[in-house]
């Protein structure tokens, strides 16, 4: 598995103010009206308190799997055509003691749990599930105290297609609590306190299309602190995706993660994050990153961010990091998606250490020993070797070598902070559109101001019909650049029309 570099550098530029008009905005002023946001005021998924129950017997034909005897469900697994249903009684069901013990479903398989019916990997089994066999389901069941390595899951370790994973708990195992594969469903699980990830969508050779993760429960993932362990790796998180063409990410309540939330990492395309409520996550809420083509929508985010943002601030670093951070990522019509552009609205974010940030690194693009996704090319060129002199110079290689934050359309949000809750004093209040000064690598055709102008101004960014509440800043084309709200709205900017900033409740 590729291992990625979490956040890219910025390096300082001299100030120079070049006047940038934001496309699509309105030099006329117009009446302001507040949003009114639509995001869940309460968590939608309370999954782990209370699982819901399954069936107290085996359903008709079912192969009963005794608890008692050790290795059952793989034997009986073996023996059994595709397309059988086991129901595991109730009681603790190990497998034998080969660390690669596991259980190797055929097409179709369905494993259900009884009340109380846990697989249990002693922590010695690596893996739960495993194999390549289409079209399992798995419900019901607690699947615990697995040691698969880091990056690898223990239930569909294989990223097999079209499973079902629904009504279980998947807690306390090392490396990922899940795997997915195209086509597959995440319901109503538990996935808590996993040593790096709860889901790990991510599948060797290949694309992910077709997933659905809905009213899971995702919560105090990645207690292996990975991101200290492998400094700046980019592999931990709640849920981590990896080029998943195709994601429907609804009511899910994801909490109390050590990191990330959520996180879309290198060419993902079609998102649609609608409904969740994300809280109390050690990191940003979600990041959407060097990917296509999402529609972030009708979320609660609320005190995300606070221990990775205060741990930047502390040290004295000038990035403004997000709760919802867009990196290299944006709308793009030639990828097929149900929508073209990032569109984030409707969506209510309060509390957080700062808000949304758009980002674009100069430095990072195709073939570029900046670029942390190494090996891999945008959408629009895949290939690599492609992305050199002299024809990464001129068009369309100019433009296609790099994933670029564009058309992110950001509207009818209501952002509130309160910087006593929050316990910060500055540098946890920022909105913020910027790139950093090009140097690197020395062949780069992407030196200097150049791609700061162009997210600031050229590729449709924008900010409308947001409602602020509290001491909000704007950040501009570089990390220096922090703007109050009248030079935010004004020119050259033009962000947030008809928009209002409150800067206190009630005023």
């Amino acid at each position: 598995m590729v291992i990625k570099r979490r956040f890219g550098v910025w390096s300082a530029a001299p100030l120079v103010v070049v006047l940038l008009t934001a496309a699509g905005c309105d030099d006329a002023p117009a009446p302001r009206a507040e949003p009114t946001a639509a995001a869940p005021a309460t968590p939608v998924a309370r999954v782990c308190a209370k699982p819901a129950s399954g069936p107290a017997k085996a359903p008709a034909g079912a192969v009963k799997v005794d608890p008692a005897k050790v290795g059952d469900l793989v034997a009986k697994t073996k023996k059994s055509p595709p397309h059988t249903t086991f129901w595991l009684g109730p009681g603790k069901h190990r497998l034998a003691s080969d660390r690669f013990a596991q259980v190797i479903p055929k097409k179709g398989n369905r494993y259900l749990g009884a009340p109380g019916a846990v697989l249990d990997g002693g922590k010695r089994n690596q893996y739960a599930f495993g194999g390549t066999a289409r079209d399992v389901t798995i419900g019901h069941l607690t699947v615990q105290r697995f040691v698969a390595p880091p990056d690898e899951g223990v239930v569909n370790h294989d990223s097999a297609d079209g499973w079902v994973i629904e009504h279980a708990t998947i807690q306390h195992n090392t490396g990922a609590g899940l795997m997915a594969g195209a086509r597959q469903r995440v319901r109503a699980n538990c996935l808590r306190e996993n040593g790096q990830y709860g889901m790990n969508a991510y599948k060797a050779k290949g694309r992910i299309s077709g997933l659905v993760v809905e009213g899971n429960e995702i919560v105090g993932n990645n207690t292996g602190d990975w991101e200290r362990k492998r400094k700046g790796c980019g592999c931990t998180g709640g849920v981590k995706f990896w080029a998943v063409d195709g994601a429907d990410v609804r009511g899910n309540w994801v909490h109390d993660n050590r990191g990330t939330g959520l996180w879309a990492d290198t060419n993902n395309n079609d998102f649609r994050i609608e409904g969740n409520v994300l809280e109390k996550n050690d990191g940003a809420a979600l990041i959407y990153e060097t990917s296509y083509n999402a529609v972030i929508r009708k979320n609660t985010i609320r005190r995300n961010n606070w221990v990775e943002g205060r741990r930047y601030a502390d040290r004295g670093d000038s990035f403004p990091l997000a709760t919802v951070y867009i990196s290299e990522s944006g709308g793009e019509p030639r990828v097929k998606a149900r929508t073209d552009e990032i569109e984030i609205d409707r969506n209510t974010l309060e509390d957080n250490w700062s808000g949304i940030t758009l980002w674009e690194n100069a430095d990072r693009f195709c073939n570029s020993p900046a670029n942390t996704s190494s090996g891999d090319c945008t959408l629009l060129v895949k290939d690599t070797k492609r992305c050199k002199r002299p024809g990464i110079t001129k068009e369309p290689l100019y433009a296609d070598c790099r994933w670029k934050t564009q058309r992110v359309d950001i509207h009818d949000n209501r952002f509130v902070l309160d910087k006593a809750v929050v316990e910060c004093t500055t540098k946890c209040d920022r909105m913020a559109v910027l790139a950093n000064y090009g140097t690197y690598p020395d062949w780069s055709p992407y030196m200097g101001e150049r791609v700061a102008e162009s997210i600031t101004g050229k590729q449709h960014n924008r900010w409308r019909h947001n409602t602020y509440v509290g001491p909000w800043k704007f950040v501009a084309h570089d990390p220096s650049r922090v703007l109050d709200f009248g030079q935010w709205q004004a020119a050259p900017y033009r962000q947030d029309d008809r928009s209002t900033l409150r800067t206190r409740a009630g005023d």
